[in-house]
């Protein structure tokens, strides 16, 4: 006489279990990792658009000695005066900057036409960081609880 043998196909409930139990350690793992990583890039492009204004700051005070000290809306992108001439926000588009740029003298006892401070403004929060400033004379800070995330070295 013949035995028939049962075939099994497809998957056990164990095995579903399982595989979802690896999954989901790997996505807890994956994720801040990924985030993290995010913001890091970020932050990095909000120093190069502060480093770029700087120099379009330089030029200007060779063009017409004197610095030109302007605010940006977070909401648009928009500086005050409407007529700076430099980029107002780090990334290509303001859709997809981070980051808003404005200038001030470096202190109230400074004129505009000795010294500048550029800062870059997180258009969503980043408490480790906040704020970035850069000044024409090299000092560099930012606002945020870990200063050493502001300018790494």
């Amino acid at each position: 006489m013949m035995a028939f043998r049962k075939s099994s196909r497809g998957f056990t409930l164990i095995e579903l279990m399982i595989t979802l139990a690896i999954v989901g350690v790997l996505v807890a793992v994956a994720y801040p990792v990924y985030t993290n990583s995010m913001i890091k890039g970020r932050r990095a492009q909000g120093r190069t658009a502060l480093v770029q204004l700087l120099q379009q700051q330089e030029r200007y005070m060779t063009q017409r000695n004197s610095y030109l000290a302007f605010t940006t809306a977070k909401e648009t992108g928009v500086p005050t005066p409407n007529t700076a001439p430099f980029k107002t926000f780090s990334g290509d588009t303001f859709a997809g900057s981070y980051y808003v740029l404005s200038a001030v003298a470096c202190s109230e006892a400074a004129p505009i036409t000795t010294c500048v401070k550029v800062t870059a403004s997180p258009r969503q929060a980043d408490p480790e960081v906040g704020d970035l400033t850069m000044t024409s004379i090299g000092e560099k800070s930012c606002t945020g609880s870990v200063p050493r995330l502001c300018w790494p070295s």
